[in-house]
C-alpha cells in the first residue's frame, strides 16, 4: 500500500516547529466567512522535492521519481541513505548533515513506525554539533519535511520507510470504491 501525504495544517504544525515558523500559510483565514482554503504542495511549480507518498518500499517523490529504502532527502537533491533501521543511525551516518554548508536549519529524522526513538548519545552528538534536529515517525517526518521545504527553509530530513502502515477508513472506502469500479469496468467489457 502506497500511503500519500500532503501538507498538515498550521494548527498541528506550530506547536512542534516553533520558531522555525515564519508565517503559516497552509490554513488560510478569508475574510468574515472564515472559510478555511488548503493548497496542495506538491504540485505547486519551483516547491523542489517533496514527498507524494511512502510505503514499507520507499518513498515517491513530486518529480514522478521513486527511492527504494532509506533516503535523506534535501530541497533539491535525494540521496539514498545506507541504514537499516534505527540502530543504524550512528553518528557516523549523520555526518553528512552537520558537514553541510550552508548549515541545516533542521534535520527531521523519521524513524519509521511510531515509539521507535535514537539512542540519546547519537542525539546528544548531534545537538553538541549544533544541528537542530526533530525526531519524528516517518509518516509525520514526510509532512514537515515538505511544509518546511515550502517555507523555502534550509531543511533535510533522514527518513526510514515505516514497517507498518496505518490505514483510515477513509483509505478503505477509496480502495473499496476502485475495486468497485474495476469490477464494473470488467463485467461491462465482457457484456460488449
Amino acid at each position: 500500500m502506497l500511503r500519500s501525504t500532503f501538507c498538515n495544517t498550521a494548527a498541528i504544525l506550530a506547536p512542534r516547529l516553533k520558531g522555525f515558523l515564519s508565517q503559516p500559510r497552509c490554513n488560510q483565514f478569508t475574510g468574515d466567512d472564515q472559510k478555511t482554503t488548503a493548497r496542495v504542495l506538491n504540485q505547486e511549480i519551483g516547491a523542489g522535492l517533496m514527498i507524494d507518498g511512502y510505503s514499507q518500499a520507499g518513498f515517491r517523490l513530486n518529480n514522478g521519481m521513486s527511492v527504494i529504502g532509506p533516503m535523506a532527502i534535501f530541497p533539491k537533491s535525494v540521496l539514498s541513505w545506507r541504514v537499516r533501521d534505527e540502530k543504524d543511525i550512528t553518528e557516523d551516518s549523520l555526518s553528512l548533515f552537520y558537514l553541510l554548508e550552508p548549515k541545516l536549519d533542521i534535520l527531521i529524522i523519521g524513524v519509521g513506525d511510531r515509539g521507535i526513538t535514537l539512542q540519546p548519545r547519537v542525539l546528544q552528538y548531534i545537538r553538541n554539533k549544533g544541528l537542530n534536529i526533530e525526531v519524528l515517525p516517518t509518516e509525520s517526518a514526510c509532512s514537515t519535511f515538505n511544509f518546511l521545504n515550502d517555507e523555502k527553509r534550509c531543511v533535510a530530513a533522514a527518513l526510514i520507510p515505516p514497517a507498518n502502515i496505518r490505514t483510515h477508513e477513509d483509505e478503505l472506502l477509496q480502495d473499496q470504491l476502485r475495486k468497485k469500479s474495476l469490477f464494473i469496468a470488467t463485467i461491462e467489457d465482457e457484456i460488449v
